[in-house]
């Protein structure tokens, strides 16, 4: 038996959770998330709380009920705390502006680049720190916007110029020296 699948997900409340074979709601205060999964993995809710059961012992069952458990759990954990990503921007002259619903980014290009939030996103920007923060109840979603803001300048090895996450290091190399 899978050790994380057959922990039980306590429901806190304000969180309503609604399983139907192979689709999983979850509503609470920071939003609604939706996830599909398989049709053979069993969800049901109890007295507060949720449990995931899987069908038999076949291999892609095992396979399936942690992976199903773990989905259903960042659902509640996402519309409780919801979850957040934090990248920095480093470069002379490297910046971001909020505007409504998309974030524009000056980042060493003949123009600012447009980059428009997806639906259940938002972002703050702390311009003293140069930081971007997405937020979210949806943690697949929040974590994809994020690899795409990363994505319009990754970090140079050369001097670090780029968007990287606030956790990452860079790993630098040496460059040309100068002749003497």
């Amino acid at each position: 038996m899978s050790r994380i699948g057959r922990l039980p997900i306590k429901i806190p409340e304000k969180v309503k959770v609604n399983a139907q074979p192979g689709l999983v709601q979850v509503e609470g205060p920071k939003g609604k998330v939706a996830q599909k999964l398989d049709r053979e993995m069993k969800v049901t809710i109890e007295n507060g709380v949720v449990k995931v059961d899987r069908p038999n012992g076949s291999r892609r069952a095992r396979q399936l009920h942690g992976l199903s458990r773990t989905l259903v759990a960042n659902m509640v954990q996402g519309v409780t705390q919801g979850f957040q990503r934090s990248l920095d921007i480093s470069g002379v002259g490297y910046k971001a502006e909020l505007k409504s619903k998309e974030i524009q980014l000056i980042v060493g290009f003949s123009h600012p680049v447009r980059f428009p939030l997806p639906e259940g996103i938002s972002a703050e920007y702390d311009a003293k720190a140069n930081r971007i923060t997405v937020k979210g109840a949806d943690k697949h979603l929040v974590g994809l916007t994020a690899a795409q803001i990363r994505k319009v300048r990754p970090p140079e090895p050369y001097k670090g110029k780029g968007i990287k996450y606030a956790e990452e290091t860079i790993r630098r190399k040496q460059g040309k020296t100068g002749a003497a």
